[in-house]
């Protein structure tokens, strides 16, 4: 399997037609069809439906799609590090967060960074743990910020000097709001917009002292931005994280949960991982800020 040809799918299931990726490939029609039907008998997997007016990818071609996405960003990465003179403080730091106030630590340490190699680049990846740790373990991001408690067997780690507070986004007009604090039997009642991840990697679940299947979970987020604006439709609370909603001015508040609940925060890179220059740098500064360690 060709990374070339790889490219030519990924052009196929993005302009939907035969026709439009070969203008963008500067191919002629014929040329690209043969490749895809090369690549099909390849794999032994049909791709592509193909419609009269466009054409749709398969179940086999949807996985295809993610795994050639995930394929020419690492060659790409990759390519990346060796064209870096050897001599030269240069190149790209993916670095991949779930929401998280603490990100403004990394941001200084980058910042630090910056004044002395300017010409490193960084690449941020939003996204949940499940997100993090997979694009981690690909060797497609460099670093990951982690929200406590993650599986630490595959990872070595800085602890940071920070940590977020578990609360309820809501309107300013909801019942709840008149609350300096949420209790566990306040959200038994109420429409709740959860977390993916939280009811499994965080604490929520056992705070609540309810079985999960029982609360009224009208919808779930990876990213709480969007979830903001259907609580600020009325659809429901989301639980979430201090400082991720500016509620200044809005029709929104967030009230923290009693008894508190915080989470720690960690950078966290691949055991054994080989590190461009780049990278290295970036970690000896980190380690600086946040273990003590001279650089």
């Amino acid at each position: 399997m060709e990374v070339r040809v790889l490219r030519y799918f990924l052009a196929v299931a993005r302009e939907e037609s035969i026709s439009g990726a070969a203008e963008y490939l500067h191919l002629t029609q014929p040329t690209l069809s043969r490749q895809l039907m090369d690549l099909e008998a390849e794999l032994g997997k049909k791709l592509f439906v193909r419609g009269s007016r466009k054409i749709s990818l398969t179940e086999d071609g949807l996985l295809l799609r993610k795994r050639a996405g995930e394929i020419i960003e690492l060659v790409e990465k990759t390519e990346s590090e060796f064209r870096q003179p050897a001599e030269e403080i240069a190149g790209d730091i993916c670095i991949g967060s779930g929401e998280t106030d603490a990100v403004r630590l990394i941001a200084q340490t980058a910042k630090e960074l910056q004044a002395l190699y300017p010409q490193i680049r960084y690449h941020l990846h939003s996204g949940n743990a499940d997100d993090v740790t997979e694009r981690l373990d690909k060797g497609l991001l460099d670093f990951g910020i982690l929200i406590e408690p993650f599986d630490m067997k595959k990872y070595d780690c800085i602890k940071l000097p920070a940590t977020d507070t578990w609360g309820v986004l809501m309107r300013r007009d909801s019942p709840l709001a008149a609350r300096e604090s949420i209790r566990p039997e306040d959200l038994w009642e109420v429409p709740l917009l959860i977390s993916r991840q939280s009811m499994v990697k965080n604490d929520l679940a056992s705070w609540l002292r309810r079985d999960p299947e029982s609360l009224d979970i009208v919808a779930t987020y990876n990213l709480v931005y969007n979830a903001s604006r259907m609580v600020a439709e009325g659809v429901g609370y989301a639980l979430t994280l201090d400082r991720l909603i500016n509620t200044s001015g809005s029709s929104l508040c967030f009230r923290p949960l009693e008894p508190r609940l915080e989470v720690g925060l960690d950078v966290v890179w691949k055991k054994y991982q080989v590190f461009s220059k780049a990278t290295e740098k970036f970690l000896e500064h980190l380690q600086a800020k946040f273990l003590g360690n001279r650089v």
